[in-house]
């Protein structure tokens, strides 16, 4: 221990006098107390240590240890050690230290006492002695005094017992909590002498230093006191601070019974009074949620000590925890916390007013109506209650106030949303509907004011809520009658009970559909609802619309479960009319004997209001339902590849969102259900076959007459044409095929956009685009494709694809155009489409008008963002040369990319001002190149137009061995490949190269690869035939040449020789490697000679030669005939 300075001074005076000299440094000293006599207790000091050496004699000690023990070390290794010496190691004796002498200090002297023993307190602080006085003294350690004394405890057996505060059982002070760190500050610890009386067999419990008995309990005279009162030798006053104490701090062992018993003490018996009261209370709570936790099979036992604890439990806010935590816990009966409750609530009233805590008597009498409500709506859930007869049709269309022809209508289009809606909803059969446990009801309800609230809870929670009270009363297992009495004498409001029933009823959609009864019991539930006190205020202003019902309305608005919402329309509906005839007759019946007419015409008039909007409400939610009944619907496709995109869920409509998605809202609820399931632009049309015949279409129906087959093969549309022409009658205006072509357009492309390597999206959103028959909204539609999807991807592949002078490598593709090289051809190719598209719009739309956008009806009072639609109709016209001259680039990307052609630079292939004409707003006007080009840009652009057409032929017509049809629709992977003869020659006009050079060399290729057939077609395209002739002459002599000189038969040499000279010297000139084909039959070879001697002029220099040739291939065919 070390002492502190007023210590080490006063021990310093007491020992030297008053000249004793002080060191500035405490010395570190050990304590040692004594009992036994003369002196009774004695102290003893001992000082740590001496004085420190110097750091030479320090380095002088290491130094010599060190090389002994080298020494030794290598004595060893050298084998110098001996025998005799290992010995001597061995015997030596360990050195101990001689003892020092220690004089007592002081002590406390009394002659004719004796200490027996002496127990040290955990804390190294307090100290008990027991004497053969039958004493117990506690000595100060520190300070070296008797305290306290104990007497009449003669053999006395004593212990300590330490005990740490909980920190969560501290009662809070009203004090100014400081904003830093902990305002409860760290554990505070107690100390309790135990002690052992044998004779009189008691157990004491002390609290220290001047503290009152805490406890006394009756054990046996013959027990024994187990307390260690030590520590592990050689800690100190601060090593021992970390020491941790045993499992048991103290116990003790009753030899008679064989048990071994342990004090527990708990912590605020060391306190005050006040805050000892407030620190019970607390260990009650404590003890009590311990309590709760427990699992029992004797419950009464349980409720009758969760009573007791309660009720000894002092504070009132206290209290109010406790019984919180008892009414929370899921463990206890109902029973038990009804009785726990009424017990607390009896006390609290038998109680003196003045001493009653008046928040906890209200809190106690709220959570008691609750549980009495609670209570109440069980018991008459349980009851078996006589189920009503089924309703007919008559009966049903009576209580809705509709006629047969309007109920079958309903309950069609009921039918039809169930038969779709239950293809998506999942109900797992362990659902326990009407049940809900007290302790979520406690949680969800509040009493204020005599009034019951609900808390603020989530939508599910409300549902179970609702569930509990009405779910019984809509199946027609409760009394509906009892349940709105009951829920009304609780302090319920009705406008509450109305949301919580029509929670209900819109959440268990499919349990309604399936049960046709309930829409009776919700007719009589909602007409006891409304007969209630302020739920209709009968004095409400006739112009006025009733917030009773329009609450109503505005939750069938709101739910996204139409079929359930149509039914309550249906149902609040009629009650409204009921009520309102009421109401009316009641008025006419005061006003009749006054001749007041007014009064009828005020009610007839308010009855008109709310009619109105009970009927546009109507008409809108069965709108929505047609409509939510399309979206659930898919057809069996047949193709299995379905992209991630494709399968994401379509989420719910409602009336709500349908008035806040703006005029294109539901047409965007369509063409995202049309891409989920990725229908054709002609199933559309088919669904809309009669307005079709109304106008009749002579070219789209050739193309609805081609899709009819294609459809048979990819999917089986069921009744989704149904289904979508019931919405095309219900949305006339909205789903007007123009605007749910352009919303599909759009809805493709946004897709496309999210993952381009799904090129079909983009192709069918151009497929979308090219059925669009009105040109203004196609050309906007297109244009706002081009600016906001394709501009920046299709100048980023020109420039790579400048750059690199070929088709570059998918790694480029992907890393500049942010797509594959497969997907990025098929890119350009729709961009080329959608251009087009654009410039025959362009030429169309001068020729029509603008189309009207309409809404319906019901729909007038749409908000929200505009629709693609209006944007499109509000782009500029488009310039028309520059849209062609983007065009002229994109074919000649998509040649590159479609042959994978190489040493081609598109951009070499235009002059300044076409380079900076690119990549501009189509609806700006730019400096085109006009006039005369350079030859040298005509002579590039020349040999690349021969390049695609070379290419184009050979990919068309080349020979492949074990060629089967799917290798041919992998040359096109989407959709039609181009006419790309027929796209050179546009692009020759364009280009400013001769088109009859490039149609000469389309018929040249043509026969290079042996499709004869196809080129005496293509002939009747080229205007200059004379030089035509010239260059199939060669390619006969080609032809010739290989049959001759190739097949080195005996006829062909005898042939050969019969050949004039100038003829042969011809053909052995001739190159037979440059063809295609080299199998072409000598008969088709004769059929060529024969077009090239047509086509020659007579006068001709070669006219001659191919006479020549007729004998020639006369000669070589007369063998084989």
């Amino acid at each position: 221990m070390t002492l502190s300075p007023f210590d080490q001074m006063k021990t310093a005076s007491n020992i030297g006098g008053f000249n004793a000299a002080i060191k500035n440094s405490p010395p570190a000293m050990s304590q040692y107390i004594t009992v036994g006599s003369n002196p009774f207790t004695g102290f003893f000091y001992a000082l740590e240590g001496s004085t420190q050496p110097l750091l030479s004699h320090v380095a002088l000690a290491v130094a010599s240890k060190l090389t002994s023990a080298l020494f030794n070390a290598a004595s060893g290794w050298l084998g110098w050690k001996g025998k005799h010496e290992e010995e001597a190691v061995q015997k030596q004796k360990p050195k101990v230290e001689p003892a020092t002498p220690l004089a007592v200090r002081f002590g406390l002297p009394d002659s004719r006492r004796h200490g027996e023993s002496i127990c040290l307190s955990p804390c190294n602080t307090l100290a008990a002695v027991t004497d053969d006085f039958g004493r117990v003294i506690l000595l100060d350690v520190a300070r070296g005094i008797a305290i306290r004394m104990w007497k009449g405890y003669r053999g006395a057996q004593i212990g300590w017992i330490q005990i740490v505060e909980d920190l969560h059982e501290r009662v809070p002070e009203k004090v100014d909590f400081s904003p830093f760190g902990n305002t409860q500050g760290p554990s505070r610890v107690a100390q309790f002498l135990v002690i052992y009386a044998p004779r009189r067999g008691i157990l004491e419990v002390w609290s220290t230093q001047q503290g009152p008995r805490v406890g006394a309990f009756n054990v046996g005279k013959h027990c024994r006191l187990l307390y260690p009162g030590y520590k592990i030798m050689g800690l100190n006053n601060v090593t021992s601070q970390s020491w941790q104490p045993q499992t048991y701090q103290i116990c003790l062992v009753d030899p008679v019974s064989g048990s071994v018993k342990t004090v527990n003490v708990p912590f605020h018996l060391a306190l005050s009074d006040k805050k000892s009261e407030r620190a019970k209370d607390m260990h009650l709570v404590k003890k009590l949620a311990t309590l709760l936790k427990t699992k029992s099979s004797h419950p009464d036992l349980v409720e009758n000590e969760i009573k007791e604890l309660i009720l000894d439990i002092k504070y009132p806010a206290t209290k109010k925890q406790a019984l919180e935590s008892i009414l929370a816990c899921e463990r206890l009966p109902f029973s038990c916390l009804r009785n726990i409750t009424q017990t607390l609530m009896d006390t609290l009233q038998n109680q003196e007013l003045e001493s009653v805590d008046e928040g906890l008597l209200q809190f106690c009498a709220s959570k008691l109506k609750l549980l009495h409500l609670y209570e109440s709506v069980s018991q008459l859930n349980s009851v078996d209650f006589p189920s009503d007869t089924p309703l007919s049709d008559n009966d049903l269309a009576v209580l809705l106030k509709l006629d047969e022809k309007e109920l079958l209508k309903l309950q069609a289009l009921l039918e039809k949303y169930k038969q779709e809606n239950t293809r998506t909803n999942v109900r797992f059969s362990d659902d326990k509907d009407g049940v809900l446990p007290v302790k979520t009801f406690l949680e969800y309800l509040e009493y204020e004011k005599d009034v019951l609230n609900i808390k603020k809870i989530s939508e599910e929670e409300y549902v179970a809520l609702g569930t509990f009270f009405f779910w019984k009363c809509l199946h027609g297992e409760s009394s509906t009658e009892d349940m709105c009495h009951t829920l009304e004498t609780a302090g319920l409001s009705p406008q509450l009970l109305l949301s919580l029933l029509l929670s209900v009823w819109l959440s268990k959609e499919k349990d309604i559909l399936d049960k046709p009864q309930s829409v009776c019991c919700l007719h009589t539930m909602l007409s006891l609802l409304s007969k209630m006190k302020v739920a209709i205020d009968e004095t409400w202003d006739s112009q006025s619309v009733s917030p009773w019902w329009q609450q109503m309305r505005t939750a069938c608005i709101q739910s996204e479960n139409n079929g359930a919402a149509l039914l309550s329309a249906h149902v609040g509906h009629s009650v409204a009319a009921q009520i309102s005839n009421n109401i009316t007759e009641k008025k006419f019946s005061q006003t009749a004997f006054g001749a007041d007419s007014e009064a009828l015409t005020d009610s007839w008039e308010a009855l008109s209001l709310d009619t109105e909007y009970w009927k546009l409400l109507l008409k809108q939610l069965e709108d929505c339902l047609i409509l939510q009944t399309l979206l659930h619907s898919r057809g069996n496709t047949r193709i299995s590849k379905v992209s991630s995109l494709q399968a994401e869920p379509l989420p719910r409509l409602s009336v709500k969102k349908l008035l806040e998605g703006g005029k294109g809202g539901i047409a965007d609820s369509v063409a995202k259900w049309i891409f989920k399931q990725d229908f054709s632009p002609e199933v559309l049309k088919l669904a809309n076959k009669q307005r079709d015949v109304e106008n009749p279409d002579e070219p789209r129906e050739g193309i609805n007459r081609d899709f009819l087959e294609v459809s048979e093969v990819e999917m089986d549309l069921g009744t989704i044409p149904d289904l979508l022409g019931l919405a095309y009658e219900q949305f006339p205006c909205s789903l007007e095929l123009d605007v749910l072509h352009a919303h599909c357009c759009w809805e493709y492309v946004v897709q496309w956009n999210k993952d381009p390597e799904e090129a079909r999206f983009f192709v069918r959103s151009i497929e979308h685009l090219k059925h669009i028959l009105n040109a203004h909204v196609q050309n906007g539609i297109a244009l706002m494709m081009w600016n906001t999807f394709l501009v920046k991807r299709f100048s980023a592949a020109t420039y790579l694809m400048d750059k690199v002078g070929k088709s570059p490598k998918d790694r480029l593709c992907r890393r500049d155009v942010g797509m594959s090289d497969t997907a990025m051809t098929s890119f350009l190719g729709s961009c080329l489409d959608l251009l087009q598209t654009l410039l025959e719009a362009d030429v169309s739309r001068d020729e029509m008008q603008a189309p009207v956008l309409d809404t319906e009806d019901a729909w007038l009072s749409v908000e929200g963002p505009i629709s693609i639609v209006e944007l499109a109709l509000e782009q500029k016209h488009i310039h028309y040369p520059l849209v062609e001259h983007h065009s002229v680039l994109c074919s000649i990307l998509y040649a590159v990319m479609r042959f994978s052609l190489k040493t081609v630079k598109p951009l070499s292939l235009f002059d300044s001002k076409g380079k900076n004409a690119f990549f501009k707003d189509l609806t700006s006007i730019q400096l085109l190149p006009s006039g005369e080009m350079d030859p040298n840009f005509i002579s590039a652009r020349q040999q690349f137009l021969l390049k695609v057409v070379s290419a184009a032929v050979q990919a068309q017509h080349s020979i492949r061995k074990d060629r089967d049809p799917s290798e041919e629709a992998t040359t096109a992977p989407f959709g039609k490949d181009q006419d790309w003869p027929a796209l050179a020659v546009d692009l020759a006009h364009h280009l400013q190269v001769s088109e009859d050079f490039v149609r000469r060399h389309y018929v040249g290729e043509l026969y290079n690869h042996g499709v004869d057939h196809l080129g005496e077609e293509a002939i009747l395209q080229v205007h200059d035939k004379e030089v035509l002739a010239s260059q199939l002459l060669v390619l006969t002599g080609q032809r010739l040449a290989h049959a001759l000189f190739h097949t080195q038969t005996k006829e062909s040499m005898e042939l050969l020789a019969r050949l004039p000279p100038t003829l042969c010297t011809w053909l052995k000139a001739m190159d037979p490697q440059d063809l295609q084909n080299t199998e072409v039959p000598i008969a088709t070879t004769a059929k060529l000679v024969n077009k090239v001697i047509e086509l020659l002029p007579e006068n001709h220099g070669q006219y001659s030669l191919a006479l020549h040739l007729i004998d020639a291939v006369d000669a070589m065919s007369t063998p084989s005939s």
